[in-house]
């Protein structure tokens, strides 16, 4: 029987949605107001849900503490308070969108989990604008 555990997180970036090889005209009609050369921020609310069995000895799919704590490690060190495009290297020629965001994490996060685990992460951006992904 196949049980989803799931931790809720949060982080404040800046970022700018540009691509270095587009022109200013053609980052600013695609991107608009998230293009602005001084960046913005959001108040990103993260879900990681983790998919496995339950362990008959202790009950758990997976210790929610341990949960806890890889995802501080691996993305509330590494993104909170952070300025995306400058602080984090995976965005140093990636665009920080939040459908790329959601995968950095996912790809932070999975090798640090056992094989056989489901993994799913839903990045918030703003309470209405959300983007998951499961590895596929």
């Amino acid at each position: 029987m196949k049980v989803t555990v799931s931790r809720k997180a949060h982080f404040n970036a800046a970022h700018r949605l540009y691509r270095k090889d587009w022109s200013f005209e053609k980052n600013e009609s695609v991107f608009g107001k998230c293009n602005n050369a001084n960046f913005h921020g959001h108040n990103y609310d993260l879900t990681v849900s983790v998919t496995g069995e339950i362990d008959p000895e202790t009950g758990y799919v997976i210790d929610i503490k341990e949960l806890a704590d890889l995802i501080y490690q691996e993305v509330e060190v590494a993104f909170d308070h952070k300025n995306l495009n400058l602080d984090v290297p995976e965005f140093a020629d990636l665009n920080p969108t939040a459908e790329n965001i959601a995968v950095v994490i996912w790809n932070k996060l999975k090798p640090r989990l056992k094989p056989e685990f489901g993994l799913e992460v839903v990045l918030y951006e703003t309470p209405r604008n959300f983007v998951s992904y499961k590895g596929n």
